[in-house]
């Protein structure tokens, strides 16, 4: 994320992102993932589209008021993302309960249809796979990511090496740490999210 902010900084790009939380998976629904997806596409510009106002201002009229839905957050995604180039980063997908997985791939592929200049990219663990690429037939590609166990037990010991209350590690736990942590990392994905038509690839 930060090399991505970086490289588009000073262009007329947008970067937004939403990590997913186990703990607040049931209120993690597509709505609002897309809801603040869209508030950090729109706080990036100078003003707000006639069209967000005017379907935000049209959802404050209806008796009580209340929230756009989902259909009018794809909408005004859409609207947003397809006058300028964007790149939306979504992680830990596999932590997003199943309904509202599903209801938010259907989404982001409805966005990616009218949005060419968009770049979609999502990690998430091995089980969610095929669910992935089966909703988004012709649109993911999948790349298989990891840090190797030489990676991990560097880390370890580093951050062990700062350990603030060295007293209480003993070499027994030191060394079952270094073993059984690097042994039960998973493998990664990242999927890269494209608009089908060929002239419009990863650049």
């Amino acid at each position: 994320m930060d090399t991505l902010c970086d490289q588009t900084r000073g262009l007329n790009t947008a970067v937004a992102c939403f990590y997913f939380d186990f703990a607040a998976r049931k209120e993690q629904s597509a709505t609002s993932i897309l809801g603040s997806l869209l508030k950090q596409v729109v706080s990036g510009m100078e003003r707000i589209p006639e069209e967000i106002s005017r379907a935000f201002q049209e959802q404050k009229e209806v008796i009580g008021g209340r929230a756009p839905r989902l259909p009018d957050l794809v909408k005004m995604l859409q609207a947003v993302t397809s006058s300028k180039r964007t790149f939306l980063c979504i992680d830990a997908l596999d932590e997003c309960a199943a309904l509202h997985r599903a209801k938010l791939l259907d989404s982001l592929k409805q966005i990616l249809e009218k949005s060419p200049g968009t770049r979609i990219f999502v990690t998430g663990r091995p089980h969610i796979r095929a669910e992935v690429e089966r909703r988004l037939a012709g649109r993911a590609v999948t790349v298989s990511v990891g840090p190797s166990k030489d990676d991990i037990t560097i880390y370890l010991r580093v951050r062990l090496d700062e350990d603030e209350t060295p007293d209480a590690m003993d070499e027994s736990l030191e060394a079952d740490i270094l073993r059984k942590i690097p042994k039960n990392i998973s493998e990664m994905y990242v999927w890269a999210m494209i608009p089908r038509t060929p002239s419009h690839i990863i650049r």
